[in-house]
C-alpha cells in the first residue's frame, strides 16, 4: 500500500485536479492507495481571512465566501458531468451554507475563538477531498471517500492540536482492515478531538496526515506530489541555479524542512521515521521527473552539504547580565517564560561565560516575548544585574545541512569567509553537536545575497557569478561589452567565472535586468530604457543587493567618480578607467583605498594609466615586495603620442588632433589631453601609488598649448583655435626637426618632485623610437638602479582600454 498526499496548487483547479485523477489512475492498477488531499489552492487564507473580517464585523466576509463557494462550484460543474451535477452541487451548498452560519456567528459576536478557528479552516480541505473523491468515482465506483476526523484524534489544543497516535492508529488500523475499497481519499490537515470537536494539525497539515495514516498502515511509500521536482538544494525562487536533491537522509531532510524549506510539512517524518517508511516527493505537473527520495540511506560519497535553507522574519532576542554569570536556572527561566506564552524558540545560542543567552523566534512574537522576559526578570533588571531584554527584528536565519558535514572539517570557516567576502554580517552563529547543522542569523536584507553566494561555493563547482553594473557605454563602454560578450564561454569553462551585465547606463538612458542583459541587441534594449539618473542608479543596486557586484566606470565624469564611496560602503567592487577619483584630493584617494580594505570591495583602475598596460599592477607588486621607487620617466599619453608621431609638414596640428578623436585616442574633450591634465592625473597616481603623498598642483605643468587655445569652453572653439595658431605648432615642430628630435610629452617624477611637459627628445633616449599611440614607462628602484624597469605598449584605444577594465574584473573573479 502506498499513501499520496496532493498539495494546495496540485488540486488549484479542476484542470489541474484531471492531473491529479490521472495519477491515482495510473498507480492504482499495480497496488492499493490512500489518497490525502489539500484544500484548492488559496482557499485556506480565504477562509482564515473571512474569519478574521468577520470576528471584526467587516461585512466584506460575505464576499469572500461567495468567492469561496464559485471556486468549487466551478470546479465540480467542469469535473463532473451535466446529469450527475444536482445532487453534488446542492451537497456543496450545504457545505458553503453551513460555514456562512459560522461567520455569521463570529460577526454577531465580535470574536474568533481558536476552536472556532479550527472549524471553519477545515471547510477548505472538507470541500476538496468531496469534489475530488466524487471526480474519482466517474472512473473508479469502488473507491471511496473517508472523513480524517473519524481516524484522527488529538488534543483540545486547537490550531496545531497534538495527535494522540494511542487511538488513532488503532482506527485507522480498524478502519482499513474492514474497508476493500482499492481507493481511499480523504481531507488533509483535519482531525478531531476525544469529544468529537474539529481540530487541525496546523498550516501544512496535510503532509502530516498522510505521514500519519502511512506510519499506522506500515505503508510501503509515502508519496508528497506538489509543483516541484523535489527539495532543492536551496530554494529555487531564489536561487536560480538550485538543483533538485535526488536523496536525502530523514534527518537532513528534517532539518532543512525546519529551517523553511516548505517542500514539506516539519512534523510529517515523525510517523514515518519510525517504521523506516521513505517518502517520496514528486511533481504532479512533471510525473516523470526524479524527485527526492527520502529514507534512511545516507550516501557515504554523497555532497557534503545537501542543502541551504533559510526562515525569514525572525528576531533575535538577546538576555544578558553580570547577574546571569553563575546562577543556575536563568535559562530555565527565560524558556519557561516563553514556554508559557506559547512562543516557539528557533534558534538558540549562548556565551560560555553565561554572559548572555540569543534566542530567534517569530517576528510576530517578538514583542509579546520581549514583555514577557522584562516581566520576568524585573527584580535583576531593576537591580542592574541583567539588562532589559534587546531585541532585533526582520532577521534571517541561515542553515547549511548535511548528513556528512561531521566528517569534513573547516566548512564553518569557508561558510563564514563566503559571507563575509559579500559583506553579509552574522549576528549570531548556532552548531548542533551532531555537526548536520551550521546556522547563522544575518540581516533579512541580504537574505538573496547570502542564499546564492553559499550556493555558489558549496555547490556551482566553484563558478562565481560576477554581476556589472556598467555606466559609460560609449566608444570604450561598447568594446568592453562586446569583449564579455564574445569571452563568457570561455570564461565559464576555463576560469569558472560567469559574467552578467545586470545595468547599463549613458547620459541619457538606463537599463536594468536582474537576470543579465542580454548581450546581443543591448543597444536597442537600452535605447527603449528608462531615463538615466544617477541617483536612482545607485539606489537600484543598492536595492538588488546582488553577490559579487561590480560598478564598472567609463565615463570621464566627476559626479560619477564621487559615487564610488556610496558603492564601496555596500561592499561592491569598483573598475574604472575614469582618473578623476584617483588624482583628486590625497584624502579622497586615502578614504577610498581604505573603503575598499574596510568593506573587502576591489577598488580596481589599472586603466587610469597606460590603458591596458600593467602599469599599476606592477608598481603595487613592486611595492607589496618591498622594493621603493625613486624615479619615474614616462610617455602616458596615446593620444599625444599619436599625435606629435603624426604631426608633421604634411599633416596640421589641427587635422592630427581631429583623426586622433575619430580613432578614439582622445578624450570627448580632446583639451583635456592636450592641456596635460590629463597626463599630470596619470603620472600623480602612479606616484601615489609608489608610496609618495602628493596632489595635482604640486605637479608642475608646462602646457605648449597657447593661452587662446586653453581658454575654450567648447570643442567647436577649441578646433577654431587650433587652426588659428597653426603657425605655434608649426614652430614647435621646426624647431625639434632643426634639433634632430623628436617631440614627446614626458611626465617626470624625482626627489619629491613631479612635471609634464612637451620635450624635445634626442636619438639615443628610450622615448625616441616610440611610435604610433604607444606609451612607455620607467622605473627606478632600490633594485633597478643602473637599467630602469621598462613597460612599454599600446597606451590608447577604445580595444585595448575595454581590455584593461576587463582583465580588472576578471581579477576579481580570480580573488
Amino acid at each position: 500500500m502506498k499513501v499520496l498526499k496532493f498539495g494546495g496548487t496540485s488540486v488549484a483547479n479542476a484542470q489541474n485536479i484531471k492531473l491529479v485523477l490521472e495519477i491515482i489512475n495510473q498507480k492504482a492498477k499495480n497496488e492499493r492507495l490512500v489518497v490525502v488531499v489539500s484544500a484548492l489552492s488559496k482557499v485556506t487564507d480565504l477562509l482564515q481571512s473571512a474569519a478574521a473580517k468577520a470576528a471584526a464585523n467587516d461585512e466584506d466576509f460575505r464576499n469572500i465566501v461567495a468567492e469561496i463557494e464559485k471556486k468549487h462550484l466551478d470546479t465540480l460543474k467542469e469535473l463532473i458531468p451535466v446529469s450527475e451535477q444536482s445532487s453534488l452541487l446542492s451537497h456543496v451548498k450545504r457545505i458553503i451554507n453551513h460555514l456562512e452560519t459560522l461567520l455569521d456567528g463570529c460577526f454577531l459576536l465580535g470574536e474568533l475563538s481558536p476552536r472556532t478557528a479550527d472549524t471553519i479552516l477545515s471547510f477548505g480541505e472538507l470541500l476538496s477531498s468531496y469534489i475530488i473523491a466524487q471526480a474519482y468515482q466517474q472512473v473508479d465506483k469502488n473507491a471511496a471517500y473517508k472523513d480524517s476526523r473519524e481516524l484522527i484524534k488529538t488534543n483540545a489544543d486547537f490550531g496545531k492540536a497534538v495527535v494522540n497516535f494511542e487511538v488513532s492508529n488503532k482506527l485507522i488500523q480498524e478502519y482499513f482492515a474492514s474497508n476493500e475499497s482499492n481507493i481511499n481519499i480523504l481531507p488533509g490537515f483535519i482531525a478531531q478531538t476525544l469529544d468529537g470537536i474539529t481540530s487541525t494539525l496546523g498550516r501544512g497539515g496535510s503532509d502530516y496526515t498522510a505521514a500519519i495514516i502511512a506510519g499506522a498502515l506500515d505503508a510501503d511509500q509515502l508519496e508528497i506530489w506538489t509543483d516541484v521536482n523535489g527539495m532543492f538544494t536551496a530554494n529555487p525562487k531564489i536561487v536560480k541555479q538550485a538543483q533538485p536533491i535526488a536523496n536525502i537522509s530523514y534527518q537532513e531532510a528534517m532539518e532543512l524542512s525546519h529551517f523553511g524549506a516548505k517542500v514539506l510539512y516539519p512534523p510529517t517524518i515523525q510517523p514515518v521515521l519510525r517504521k523506516n517508511i521513505p517518502i517520496l516527493i514528486k511533481n504532479t505537473f512533471e510525473p516523470e521527473a526524479e524527485g527526492t527520495l527520502i529514507s534512511d540511506r545516507v550516501l557515504t560519497k554523497d555532497t557534503v552539504v545537501k542543502g541551504i535553507s533559510h526562515i525569514d522574519h525572525i528576531s533575535l532576542l538577546t538576555l544578558e547580565g553580570p547577574g546571569m554569570i553563575g546562577v543556575a536556572g536563568s535559562s530555565r527561566r527565560l524558556f519557561e517564560v516563553l514556554s508559557q506564552e506559547k512562543i516557539n524558540v528557533i534558534f538558540i545560542t549562548q556565551a560560555s561565560s553565561e554572559h548572555s543567552i540569543c534566542i530567534g523566534i517569530l517576528n510576530s512574537d517578538a514583542d509579546n516575548a520581549e514583555a514577557a522576559i522584562n516581566r520576568a526578570f524585573e527584580i535583576e533588571i531593576s537591580q542592574n544585574k541583567i539588562d532589559p531584554c534587546y531585541v532585533e527584528k526582520d532577521l534571517c536565519i541561515i542553515a547549511l545541512v548535511g548528513e556528512n558535514m561531521k566528517n569534513h572539517q573547516g566548512l564553518s570557516g569557508r561558510m563564514f569567509s563566503t559571507l563575509g567576502k559579500n559583506n553579509v554580517n552574522i549576528r549570531a552563529i548556532a552548531q548542533g553537536a551532531s555537526e548536520r547543522n551550521i546556522s547563522t542569523v544575518i540581516n533579512e536584507r541580504d537574505v538573496k545575497k547570502a542564499l546564492n553566494t553559499l550556493h555558489e561555493n558549496f555547490f556551482e563547482e566553484n563558478t562565481k557569478q560576477l554581476n556589472l553594473f556598467v555606466m559609460g557605454v560609449g566608444n570604450v563602454g561598447e568594446k568592453f561589452i562586446e569583449q564579455i560578450h564574445s569571452q563568457k564561454k570561455f570564461l565559464k569553462d576555463n576560469l569558472k567565472i560567469n559574467v552578467r551585465v545586470i545595468a547599463l547606463s549613458n547620459s541619457r538612458k538606463m537599463l536594468f535586468d536582474e537576470d543579465g542583459i542580454s548581450l546581443k541587441e543591448w543597444q536597442s534594449a537600452l535605447d527603449n530604457g528608462e531615463t538615466a539618473n544617477a541617483a536612482d542608479f545607485i539606489a537600484r543596486a543598492k536595492e538588488l543587493n546582488l553577490r559579487n557586484s561590480i560598478f564598472v566606470d567609463i565615463t570621464a565624469n566627476a559626479s560619477v567618480s564621487e559615487t564610488y564611496e556610496q558603492f564601496l560602503k555596500q561592499s561592491m567592487a569598483v573598475v574604472t578607467c575614469n582618473k578623476i577619483a584617483c588624482s583628486s584630493a590625497y584624502d579622497n584617494y586615502k578614504k577610498l583605498k581604505s573603503l575598499s580594505r574596510q568593506y573587502n570591495a576591489p577598488f580596481l583602475f589599472e586603466t587610469n594609466v597606460g590603458a591596458g598596460l600593467p602599469i599599476i599592477d606592477t608598481v603595487k607588486n613592486l611595492i607589496a615586495s618591498g622594493d621603493k621607487v625613486h624615479k619615474i620617466q614616462a610617455v602616458l599619453s596615446g593620444s599625444l603620442n599619436f599625435i606629435f608621431n603624426n604631426f608633421d609638414k604634411n599633416n596640421s596640428f589641427h587635422d592630427v588632433v581631429k583623426e586622433a578623436g575619430l580613432q578614439g585616442f582622445t578624450e570627448p574633450d580632446p583639451k583635456i589631453d592636450l592641456s596635460g591634465i590629463d597626463v599630470a592625473r596619470k603620472i600623480l597616481i602612479l606616484i601615489r601609488e609608489s608610496g609618495y603623498e602628493m596632489d595635482i598642483d604640486a605637479i608642475a605643468n608646462e602646457s605648449f598649448l597657447p593661452a587662446d587655445c586653453l581658454a575654450t569652453t567648447n570643442n567647436e572653439d577649441f578646433f577654431a583655435s587650433l587652426i588659428k595658431h597653426a603657425s605655434h605648432f608649426e614652430g614647435i615642430y621646426n624647431e625639434a626637426l632643426a634639433k634632430d628630435s623628436r617631440l614627446k610629452y614626458v611626465a617626470q617624477f624625482e626627489n619629491g618632485k613631479a612635471s609634464v611637459g612637451l620635450q624635445f627628445i634626442p636619438k639615443d633616449h628610450p622615448f625616441y623610437n616610440l611610435e604610433g599611440k604607444d606609451n612607455i614607462v620607467l622605473f627606478y628602484t632600490d633594485r633597478y638602479v643602473d637599467q630602469p624597469l621598462l613597460i612599454k605598449g599600446a597606451g590608447a584605444g577604445a580595444a585595448v582600454t575595454a581590455s584593461g577594465i576587463f582583465a580588472d574584473v576578471i581579477r576579481i573573479g580570480n580573488n
